[in-house]
């Protein structure tokens, strides 16, 4: 069992979340039922798929967790887009969250190569 607080692809996740919830906090009260919510399930469901698979027994387990938490990355892209597109999220906040989002994929995808490469 893994500390899931030692990963640093897990750090990056966290902070990346806190952007969003802090991003979404401005968002139309509208929104708080579809794309706030929807932003921050997802965004808090990386660095909480990567805690859940340090939790598993065995490089597996641990590496399908892994790849749960980058489809929910690859599915934040969506919102981050979709909110800046709307006009929430101004073309600078979202070109940084972009640009932490892919490195999270990044980072996620060469974890799982190394388990897998391992088992």
């Amino acid at each position: 069992m893994r500390d899931f607080r030692d990963l640093a692809v897990w750090g990056k996740a966290h902070q990346l979340t806190l952007a969003v919830y802090r991003e979404t906090s401005t968002f139309l009260v509208a929104e708080i039922y579809g794309l706030t919510s929807q932003a921050r399930r997802v965004a808090a469901s990386v660095p909480a798929n990567i805690a859940e698979g340090c939790g598993r027994n065995g490089g597996a387990d641990f590496a399908r967790f892994l790849q749960i938490a980058l489809g929910s990355a690859s599915e934040l892209e969506y919102h981050l887009l979709l909110a800046r597109d709307l006009g929430y999220l101004n073309v600078a906040r979202h070109e940084t969250m972009q640009v932490d989002t892919v490195e999270v994929k990044k980072m996620l995808t060469s974890l799982i190569q190394k388990l897998r490469a391992d088992n």
